[in-house]
């Protein structure tokens, strides 16, 4: 017994002492790769995290000076208050979903959600453009009645001081989401700074009415006028959202540019069924046949390498499904059109 163990630990030890061998040229290159993978992780998880408490303390902000405009917007008797305080609800409403979409973007993919839940953040995006919508109907519609119905007179010192704080705090805002680039937390962004113009639209009015007691009008115009601030949002809004659902081309880039990036990769003779399309910010997508040299057949993983290089390199495009094919290829499987 104690002899067959003896041989067994041999072999063991004969077996190790191969594969320490045969493994030793490529164990400095494995082990820089994997350093390499846990300290770009360490990174992105770290990135991530910050994005979440930027996102966060905007929020906070955010959500404090909308309670303060509407209780300000009440007591004063200014619509333009309550129109922005409306707003800033839209904002608060996008940093949440921006937060609640990045927390579900960092789950994993699953047997049913190969993606992830990557495409949350277009669902809250959605739901913002609703509110969005409401929203800037029903201000026009207060705009319109404040213009044919005479209304109490505005206290414009609350006013004016009110809409000061706003901007102070817009503008601390702009600053923590300046460095985002999901598409809710660049929605709200847009957002912050229509509201920063009508914080400023507001200051000059209420100065513009303290001056000339009869212009009491401006307060319902600008308020239509950011009312017409937040349609424009919400349009943009939609296209964006539309061409991701319809899968189109990611806006900054080019299909005839990428084609004849991946072609003049060596052994590529041609590419086809070409398609490049968005998951969710930052996060595209591409799957391609290239057509190689029949000579190249047997260099598939450097043709797969080259390619998916310079897609990565020159397009930011990392997540890539590359079907490799000879010019031989007859396509009879191939679904026809």
């Amino acid at each position: 017994m104690s002899h067959g163990h003896s041989h067994g630990e041999s072999a063991r030890r004969h077996r190790h002492g191969i594969e320490e061998a045969h493994g030793a040229a490529g164990h400095d290159h494995e082990h820089g790769h994997d350093h390499d993978h846990a300290s770009a992780h360490a990174l992105g998880a770290h990135a991530a995290g910050a994005s979440m408490r930027r996102l966060g303390a905007s929020l906070v902000v955010t959500a404090t000076v909308m309670v303060a405009e509407a209780v300000g917007g009440w007591l004063s008797g200014s619509l333009a208050l309550v129109s922005d305080a409306g707003h800033m609800l839209t904002d608060a409403g996008a940093l949440g979903l921006a937060l609640v979409a990045a927390w579900l973007a960092a789950r994993p993919a699953d047997d049913k959600r190969t993606f992830g839940y990557r495409r949350a953040e277009v669902l809250g995006a959605q739901l913002n453009v609703g509110a969005l919508l409401v929203l800037s109907i029903w201000i026009a519609w207060e705009a319109v009645d404040r213009l044919r119905t005479p209304h109490e007179p505005i206290k414009l010192g609350l006013m004016a001081i009110i809409a000061a704080i706003g901007l102070v705090a817009n503008v601390s805002i702009l600053w923590f989401l300046h460095g985002e680039h999901s598409l809710n937390a660049r929605s709200a962004f847009l957002h912050v700074v229509a509201d920063t113009v009508s914080s400023v639209a507001i200051l000059l009015g209420a100065g513009a009415m303290a001056l000339r007691p009869g212009l009491e009008w401006l307060d319902p115009v600008l308020s239509v006028a950011i009312a017409g601030l937040i349609l424009w949002g919400a349009l943009r809004l939609i296209l964006e959202i539309t061409d991701i659902l319809m899968e189109s081309v990611p806006k900054h880039l080019d299909v005839g540019c990428v084609c004849k990036e991946m072609e003049c990769c060596a052994g590529v003779i041609a590419v086809h069924d070409l398609h490049i399309w968005t998951i969710s910010s930052g996060l595209y997508a591409l799957s391609a046949h290239l057509v190689v040299h029949t000579d190249a057949m047997g260099r598939n993983d450097d043709i797969l390498n080259a390619v998916k290089l310079e897609l990565r390199r020159r397009f930011g495009i990392d997540h890539t499904t590359l079907q490799i094919e000879s010019a031989d290829y007859a396509h009879v499987h191939d679904y026809q059109h």
